[in-house]
């Protein structure tokens, strides 16, 4: 039944164009896309319009007016404003399901569309989106957060699992320290590596020889989990070699505090997975935080 719902997207970015093309792939009905932005809806054409016959249009009121679900799929700072824009210019959205993909801000952010009738609804994918073709590609491989009750979480999951690998239920309190989450295993592993890439810079090597190891430490953490994958200095309790690190860096002050804080979490590891003794631990502690 619910694939005859009739599905449109606001927003022809990444996300609402990647989601778009894997839906109609997988037969589900997307009827309309909307964006302000001639280029942006260009591309939704390149990408959809061969697909079947869809509604292109900079108009967000009449992909609302032709659809049943709704998938706002703009950035973050402007869904209050598109939503401001729908609440004026709608007269009700009874039986309309709308529902944002931002992954750091639960459903009532889309308040007052409720007061029209309309059900709310989050929809993220747990992805990450350099450009449409690759986000095409992993799409059927990604997990989808839905905070949403009753009706529309069943409808938003079926959506879901149909275009993607599995769906997630998730409350709205929860949200913030989901994307926290999220934002530590993606955005902040690209600022790690970055600093590492730097590094390496001033002796004149790239980070391609980091590669393998790189792989090989997620494949460990995706089957022990990143505590029994811990490996390195701080594990084996090598304090020398976290002293000679720290001088290495003693004139960096941002990489010696990204060093010094996430040693102190390896530190804190270590310890519970039993492989510092008292006296190791309370002397890495003290090297790191530079507490007596």
């Amino acid at each position: 039944m619910e694939k005859k719902l009739k599905i449109g997207i606001i927003g022809a970015g990444k996300v609402g164009i990647s989601m778009g093309f894997v839906m109609i792939k997988n037969g589900l009905d997307v009827i309309a896309i909307s964006d302000k932005d001639d280029i942006a809806l260009k591309n939704a054409h390149f990408y959809l319009g061969e697909k079947k016959e869809i509604l292109f249009t900079k108009k967000n009121i009449d992909v609302v007016k032709n659809t049943d679900v709704i998938f706002l799929a703009v950035q973050d700072r402007i869904i209050k404003d598109v939503v401001r824009e729908l609440y004026d210019e709608s007269e009700v959205l009874v039986n309309k399901i709308i529902a944002h993909t931002c992954g750091s801000s639960p459903s009532n952010i889309l308040k007052p569309l409720d007061e029209k009738g309309a059900m709310l609804g989050v929809f993220h994918p747990l992805q990450t989106f350099p450009d449409i073709d690759s986000a095409i590609e992993v799409i059927p491989e990604t997990y989808f957060f839905i905070e949403a009750e009753g009706k529309v979480g069943d409808i938003l999951k079926f959506i879901a699992e149909n275009i993607g690998k599995y769906a997630v239920m998730i409350k709205a309190e929860h949200m913030v320290l989901y994307h926290l989450s999220a934002v530590f295993v993606c955005n902040l592993l690209c600022a790690l590596l970055y600093s590492a890439e730097n590094i390496m810079k001033k002796i004149d090597i790239d980070l391609i020889p980091f590669f393998p190891i790189i792989k090989a430490t997620l494949k460990n953490i995706e089957e022990k989990g990143p505590l029994f994958s811990l490996t390195g200095p701080v594990i084996r309790g090598d304090i020398e070699t976290v002293i000679s690190h720290l001088k290495a860096i003693e004139n960096e002050e941002t990489l010696k505090s990204i060093y010094k804080v996430l040693s102190l979490v390896a530190t804190q590891m270590a310890k519970e997975r039993g492989s510092l003794n008292k006296d190791m631990y309370e002397k890495l502690e003290k090297i790191l935080t530079g507490k007596d």
